[in-house]
């Protein structure tokens, strides 16, 4: 009988060390530094929310988790459209990222790039935060990253140098400079303007030497970067897509945290991710607008499209609509005007 409860502490005593070891060895795999990529830093709302859900996780795991911005996506050398890749063969190692620069790589994210789905901020909550949102989540996880929380880059308005825009026909031949993502060139094509790919890099130069004409760009990027000194007189408000932010982490690392420390890092982003959204939209929530105040402040014509007006530009891009609609998934794309109908404004 004493032999065996020898044996039995034996072996507790022997569980017990391999614990110890298991959670030393889990607490050794941690890494002394993360590297989050961003497309944009503090002071925008994008930057911001990196950096809210990097002091949430320091200050929530005690230390053991510390992460680094990187801003401008210089971990791949400013080319945005790669980050999803790198985010998922490790060479990042977590993201705050939007969906339109994911979209090559994941095209049910072009959803959101679908030209004038999303007529107002209720409408954006109610995919993101819906059964289309839970979807988007799944096909994320599937395609290789472990996505946390939603944010917001906000609605994507139009600026150029050469005159008000009210309808389509004021685009024609305008070149503007777009995203990498197909469907951005042909919604401007079908508006009858001469769209141009290129990094936000290299569009600054081209704006402010007048080799393009406008751009499009949530309104907090206006003001940031004081457009109207690159030729950006003109502002038109036309809401005709949003870009949600995605906030997510390599598998691999997620999967060398502790699960109470995933916990963590999963509450923090959502919670940095309802700041953030309240950072985008404010100044263009409030009745009176403040942003657009501040912008013709600068001595920019802003321009707010009637409905009638706005109607135009819905028709004349819904060719792009139609034709984009099998890429995203007709099934999606239903379930996601289903949810907008059923908002509640």
């Amino acid at each position: 009988m004493k032999f065996r409860r020898t044996l039995l502490g034996l072996a507790a005593a022997a569980t017990a060390l391999g614990m110890f070891s298991t959670g030393a060895m889990a607490q050794a795999a941690y890494k002394p530094e993360y590297k989050m990529s961003l497309v944009l830093g503090p002071p925008t709302p994008w930057g911001q929310a990196g950096k809210i859900w990097a002091d949430l996780v320091k200050e929530r795991t005690q230390g053991r988790i510390n992460i680094k911005l990187y801003p401008g996506v210089s971990l791949i050398q400013g080319d945005q459209t790669r980050e999803f890749s790198a985010l998922r063969q490790g060479v990042i190692d977590m993201a705050v990222g939007s969906t339109i620069n994911w979209s090559p790589q994941v095209k049910q994210l072009n959803l959101f790039s679908m030209p004038f789905l999303m007529p107002d901020y209720a409408a954006i909550d109610a995919l993101t935060q819906g059964e289309v949102g839970k979807d988007m989540f799944k096909t994320l996880d599937k395609a290789g990253v472990v996505p946390l929380a939603w944010g917001e880059n906000g609605y994507r308005e139009i600026t150029n140098s050469k005159k008000p825009i009210k309808s389509p026909a004021d685009l024609k031949g305008m070149k503007i400079r777009v995203v990498g993502s197909p469907i951005y060139s042909d919604m401007f094509t079908a508006l009858g303007a001469n769209p141009t790919q290129m990094s936000w890099a290299d569009a600054q130069p081209a704006l402010a030497s007048g080799a393009v004409d406008g751009q499009e760009n949530p309104l907090f990027l206006f003001t940031v970067l004081k457009m109207q000194n690159v030729g950006q007189k003109f502002v038109t408000t036309w809401g005709y897509v949003a870009d949600p932010l995605v906030f997510v982490v390599n598998k691999e690392i997620w999967a060398s945290w502790t699960p109470a420390d995933q916990a963590i890092v999963r509450q923090a982003a959502a919670d940095a991710g309802k700041q953030e959204i309240a950072l985008a939209r404010k100044g263009l929530v409030e009745a009176d607008k403040p942003v657009l105040k501040d912008i013709a402040a600068m001595g920019v014509t802003v321009t707010q499209l009637t409905p009638a007006e706005r109607e135009a530009f819905v028709k004349a891009t819904r060719p792009v609509y139609d034709k984009w609609k099998p890429t995203v998934g007709a099934d999606l794309v239903a379930k996601a005007e289903k949810a907008i109908a059923a908002r509640q404004k």
